[in-house]
Formats: C-alpha cells, sequence, structure tokens
C-alpha cells in the first residue's frame, strides 16, 4: 500500500495544482500523513499559506470570465470526461484511502470510491434537467454561476465529499478553490490529476492544501471569493462564518450531527439492530449523520442490549488490508482520544457497559482502533448524548411512547438526520414527520443521492447532492420587462 502512495502520489503531494499546473508552494511548510492504522508516515504533503491562496483565488477569477459563459452542452460533456476518467482511477484512490483513511479494502473500492463517483454522476443528472431560465409572465427568472467557490472539505469520506462540491460547481459555471483535509489529502491530488486529464480549462479547477487557520481563513476572507462550502464540525463551522461574514459572502455548511435511531414498540429488533449497527459503525462511526444516539421501548430494553451486544460482539475491527475486517482505525490520536474520553464520561456519569469499552480491541497494540461499544442507562443530560462522538458508539435511551421519544429525539443542539423504524409504515412517517431533521431514514432505507443532504439548527444550512447542490452555486437574477 505504501509503495503506491510512493510511486503514485509523492510527485505531486508536495505541490499544489493552481492555473492548470502543479506548481512549488511559497512556503516551506509541511505535514506527514499518517496511516491510522499504523501510526506512520506514508508521505508529506506541503502547507500553503495566504500568499498560495492568493495565486489560486487569481487563477480562478480569470478562468471564471469565461468558464461561466459556457453552453450547458459543454458543461454535460465535460463532466462526462471527467466521470471517465475517473473511473480509471478507482484502484488508486480506493488504495490511497485504505492508507489514509484506514478503511477497509471494501468499503473503500465500494462506499468511498463509488460515492465519489455517483457525485459525479448526479450532477451530471441534475444538469440536463436544469432550467437556468424560467418566464413569469414578462418577467425573466435566471439562474447565473455565483462565482469564485471556495470549498473546504474534511476527511471521513473524502471522494465524496470533495465530488459532492465540486460537480455541482462545475455544472453551474463556477470556478473554484479546494482546501481538502490535511488529514487525508492524497486522494484530493488524485482527483486533481482526473480533472487536469478530463480538460478541465486552466484555473477552473485548483487544489491547495494547508492547515484551516491558515488557508482555511485565507479562502473564506478572500474578497474575490464569491462562496465558501464548507464540511466538518459545527465549532469549526461557526469560525468560518465569522471569518467570511467581512466579505458577505454566501456561505453553505454541512456540519455535525447527534442523530437519534427510534426503534419504535412494534420494530422487529432481531432485524433492525444488527442492520442499524452495521450503518452507525461503517467507517469506524465517523460519519456526521450516524444513528447514534438509539431510543428504544422501556419495555424492551433488555431484549435490545443483548441483541445489540452480540451484533457489536460479531463487528470485526483490524487492518484495513486483512481480510475479513469490518471496520478500521479512526483517523487520528485525537480522535481516538476523544471517543475514550467520551466513554469514561458516561461511565462516570452512570451508564452501563454493555458491549466493547476502554482500549484498543484485544491483539491491536498499536494504531487508532477503538472498540465497537454499546453503553445503555444514558440520559440526554449526559455530555456522550450531547457531543458528536464520530466513532463506532451507540447509546440506549429508553423512552414510554412516540411522543416521548420524539421528544428525546429533538433534545439537541443538530438537527442532520433521523432513523424511525416500524412494520407500520404509516405510523412511522408519523414520526418522520415531526422530527426537527434535514432528513429521515425510515426502516433502515439508505442516502439517496436524488434526495437533498443537510440539516436543520447547528447541522449547517444549505442542502448538497441532485439539483438542490446545483442551486447552492447559482445567484438568481430576475429581469422585469423581458418579455414586453
Amino acid at each position: 500500500m505504501d509503495a503506491l502512495i510512493e510511486e503514485k502520489k509523492l510527485h505531486n503531494a508536495d505541490r499544489f495544482y493552481i492555473n492548470g499546473e502543479w506548481v512549488e508552494p511559497t512556503t516551506s511548510e509541511t505535514m506527514d500523513v499518517i496511516d491510522p492504522s499504523t501510526e506512520k508516515s506514508i508521505a508529506t504533503v506541503a502547507l500553503g499559506g495566504a500568499e498560495d491562496v492568493d495565486r489560486a483565488v487569481k487563477a480562478a477569477r480569470a478562468a471564471f470570465e469565461t468558464f461561466s459563459t459556457t453552453a450547458v452542452a459543454e458543461r454535460i460533456a465535460l463532466l462526462e470526461r471527467i466521470i471517465e476518467v475517473y473511473q480509471t482511477r478507482g484502484e488508486d484512490l480506493a488504495r490511497t484511502i485504505m492508507a489514509e483513511v484506514g478503511a477497509p479494502a471494501a468499503l473503500a473500492s465500494t462506499a468511498q470510491v463509488g460515492a465519489g463517483l455517483g457525485q459525479f454522476a448526479s450532477a451530471l443528472d441534475a444538469l440536463k434537467n436544469f432550467q437556468f431560465d424560467e418566464d413569469r409572465g414578462t418577467t425573466r427568472i435566471r439562474y447565473e454561476a455565483i462565482g469564485v467557490c471556495g470549498l473546504i472539505t474534511p476527511w471521513n469520506w473524502p471522494p465524496l465529499l470533495i465530488a459532492a462540491k465540486i460537480a455541482p460547481a462545475l455544472a453551474a459555471g463556477c470556478t473554484v478553490v479546494l482546501k481538502p483535509s490535511e488529514l487525508a489529502p492524497l486522494n484530493a491530488v488524485i482527483i486533481a490529476e482526473v480533472l487536469h486529464e478530463a480538460g478541465v480549462p486552466a484555473g477552473v479547477f485548483n487544489l491547495v492544501h494547508g492547515d484551516g487557520p491558515t488557508v482555511g481563513t485565507a479562502i473564506t476572507s478572500h474578497p474575490d471569493v464569491d462562496m465558501v462550502s464548507f464540511t466538518g464540525s459545527t465549532r469549526a463551522g461557526v469560525e468560518v462564518a465569522k471569518s467570511a461574514a467581512s466579505t458577505v459572502k454566501r456561505v453553505a455548511q454541512e456540519l455535525g450531527g447527534k442523530s437519534a435511531n427510534i426503534l419504535l414498540d412494534d420494530v422487529d429488533l432481531e432485524t433492525a439492530i444488527p442492520r442499524d449497527m452495521g450503518d452507525v459503525c461503517a467507517n469506524s462511526g465517523q460519519s456526521c449523520n450516524a444513528g447514534s444516539r438509539w431510543l428504544v421501548p422501556q419495555s424492551r430494553l433488555a431484549e435490545a442490549e443483548q441483541i445489540a451486544k452480540k451484533a457489536a460482539e460479531a463487528i470485526v475491527v483490524g487492518h484495513p488490508e486483512d481480510e475479513g475486517v469490518t471496520i478500521g482505525p479512526l483517523i487520528s490520536q485525537a480522535a481516538y482520544d476523544k471517543v475514550q474520553r467520551l466513554i469514561q464520561s458516561a461511565l462516570d456519569q452512570g451508564a452501563t457497559l454493555v458491549a466493547g469499552g476502554l482500549g484498543r480491541p484485544e491483539g491491536l497494540d498499536s494504531g487508532y482502533f477503538v472498540r465497537p461499544t454499546i453503553l445503555t442507562g444514558v440520559t440526554n443530560d449526559m455530555e456522550i448524548s450531547k457531543e458528536e462522538i464520530f466513532g463506532p458508539v451507540i447509546t440506549l435511551t429508553t423512552y414510554s411512547d412516540d411522543d416521548e421519544a420524539v421528544r428525546l429525539a429533538n433534545d439537541t443542539v443538530y438537527g442532520l438526520s433521523g432513523f424511525v423504524s416500524s412494520p407500520d409504515v404509516e405510523r412511522a412517517r408519523s414520526v418522520a414527520r415531526r422530527l426537527r431533521t434535514g432528513m429521515v431514514h425510515v426502516n433502515g432505507n439508505g442516502l439517496d443521492f436524488a434526495g437533498a443532504f443537510g440539516g436543520y439548527k447547528q447541522s449547517g444550512n444549505g442542502r448538497e447532492y441532485a439539483d438542490f447542490g446545483l442551486k447552492e452555486f447559482l445567484e438568481i437574477k430576475t429581469i422585469f420587462g423581458f418579455g414586453s
């Protein structure tokens, strides 16, 4: 795995992609990219500064003058070429994600790489069907590219989250400057190579590596950046909004979550719990929309605990390349420490351990591996119920009736996602309508790229995927008397 990183990425990881070329950074700062399963460095990435961002923004601003005027047919053809080239680099992307994120082989090659491809395909479909002009009597409503867009993405689902911003931005006619996470930047290098090979015009896409306080702030505060699309923690999202406020640019944010999973009292727990356990623990629990807060009927708590314990113990934690592994490590030492702290906090506050617990799984002496953990007796006033954990940890909280389940589910500053299960579909839908969340999964149905991804409250603003994501990168112009 490390040999592939050496062969494919190192020659570009220490440079930035600006105005159609790989260029040397203006700074000498670098950072090691760590394989979270071994805790060893696999590459070194350059960390840029404000001058690098300014070069990228200038290139994007110049390119916008022509790219924003391209015909829809041209942008359709461009996205089609990107999809073709992306598919040729699928294996490279999968191996890289295994190394820098720690995703098991099957997850990396299917869900991780496939989700990125799916976002390009979703944007292509949206572009083919989108009406950029609409007449209302003699008034013309016109949708136009917003301009230069700063894209800041995290490390947990990198191809998906990068493509969910780049693809609709290009479809809209925008130009972009991307800052991927410095914890997992190598896949972004491959994506930049994909875009270059596909013929994205010089300056339309630009890549600058760096940390949030330096490169991120330089992007969000830059006066020639018209919009920022950010995915990350709510804490970081607040800082992004503050930095962008002085130039009154649009800010789209997909932030944290603490999603509730309501198992109604008539549900088949033997089916629902293993299914939902797999969903939460996929990607080692490192998904913002994970339904990790399980609400179970008081009368069925003992049954739920027994089934959850069995399901958790069936999850195989190990190195990404090992056969039969279900989940890999967390991304970093800081992430590992946070999960350990929150488990301990729950125990200190009166929760009871059903499965898993503190420390690494047996036989794993290094790497940021966490035991799949089930905690019961958890109440909404506990820290673990309030704070996004980003690990394979599930809490069990009891309720007496549907009204209390809804109240407990909504009792959070977040509102990204929700989950409801019942054989009575109308009952499940009724509960789903009462949840104050941007998304609700009924009876285990997964994400659909034709839907809108995003949340209420402190889970952010704006939406991604399909035509919802495309509209985020468009301004609305009204021309009065157009048809008179």
